[in-house]
């Protein structure tokens, strides 16, 4: 069960786009987007997942322009490295940003983790958190949220859904143990679409 003290949880940004299934969130640094598949909280703070806390799964991540129409140019024809580009145009930080899609796959409910969408979406400016441990192991350990990840269309690909699982893997003592799980869970779910199955197994065992 996860309990609603938490300890530890980074804030990464804030929800700038907000619906039933995805969130669009944009992160206070440049290279600060979490890796494909993390988990991550919107709402709560960084020691405490309120009652409204929805939780997701980390997909389609992005830098780009903060204004969408002012191209980003290339600036490194005379530099030695990449370091020196940002160096030598420190205003490049204000101008570019980094976002990442928030795939929704449970909420925080009295008693812990629930697998199911919220009545409604994080309002915009919700602050997002980096999961903890203690959140992953509450949001993985009964698999309930895979039907929700695997119905969320394109943005769940076969490429998040085992980056997910292999996140999740890594914060429990016996790492093939859940992931036999997670193998068996997913052969329930996509028994109609081997293919896909076969697909997110070889990715599963990277």
């Amino acid at each position: 069960m996860l309990s609603p003290e938490i300890k530890g949880a980074v804030r990464l940004g804030e929800v700038v786009k907000s619906a039933s299934t995805v969130c669009t969130v944009q992160c206070y640094q440049l290279e600060g987007a979490p890796p494909l598949g993390s988990f991550v909280r919107a709402g709560g703070g960084p020691a405490t997942a309120t009652a409204d806390a929805v939780y997701g799964v980390v997909a389609a991540i992005s830098a780009e322009p903060l204004e969408p129409g002012r191209p980003v140019l290339a600036r490194g024809e005379a530099a030695v490295s990449e370091e020196e580009v940002y160096r030598s145009s420190p205003q490049l930080a204000r101008l570019l940003t980094s976002r990442f899609e928030m795939l929704l796959i449970g909420r925080q409910a009295r008693e812990g983790f629930q697998a199911a969408l919220p009545p409604v979406p994080p309002r915009i400016h919700t602050f997002v958190y980096g999961c903890t441990k203690e959140e992953i192991v509450g949001c993985t350990e009964r698999l309930g949220f895979l039907p929700l990840l695997l119905d969320a269309g394109s943005l769940a690909s076969a490429e998040v859904v085992a980056a997910c699982l292999r996140t999740a893997a890594e914060v429990y003592p016996d790492r093939g143990q859940f992931l036999l799980r997670a193998g068996r869970a997913l052969a329930g779910e996509l028994s109609g679409d081997l293919p896909a199955l076969n697909s997110i197994l070889r990715r599963i065992i990277l």
